[in-house]
């Protein structure tokens, strides 16, 4: 998890998914917020003017979407446009779906997935703690 205010990471990755060229709405079901808060006031988010409701599943949310563009950027150092072909391409990976439907239909699991496919390092941490987890209960 990252150590930074909840103001300073939604600007963040507010700022990383403006290029993966989603709608307002489509950002707004990506963060999984409520539907108190509308597409015109992802602006005032963006700018540090407003912040958003303080949630675990919220948090999460934004640490994998972090990490899920962390890693494009590190896989498609040069080409934004490669990382949003990337995200709306079909993968048999995913059953055929993109990588964008997966994380909107299937909220923080499909984010976690995503990221899994992506970020090898978050992978083989999450490999090494069930790992870890199995031997204990054994």
């Amino acid at each position: 998890m990252t150590t930074l205010p909840l103001r300073q990471l939604t600007q963040q990755v507010l700022q990383q998914l403006s290029t993966w060229q989603l709608s307002a709405e489509d950002i707004i079901h990506l963060l999984g917020l409520s539907t108190d808060i509308k597409p015109r006031h992802l602006q005032s988010y963006l700018k540090g003017d407003r912040e958003l409701p303080d949630s675990p599943e919220l948090q999460v949310r934004l640490e994998h979407l972090v990490g899920i563009s962390e890693a494009l950027a590190t896989t498609f150092p040069f080409s934004a446009e490669m990382r949003v072909m990337w995200l709306r391409r079909s993968h048999r990976r995913f059953q055929s779906q993109t990588p964008l439907a997966v994380m909107m239909t299937e909220g923080v699991d499909g984010l976690q997935k995503v990221r899994m496919d992506v970020d090898c390092a978050y992978s083989y941490a999450i490999a090494d703690a069930m790992y870890a987890a199995q031997q204990q209960s054994s």
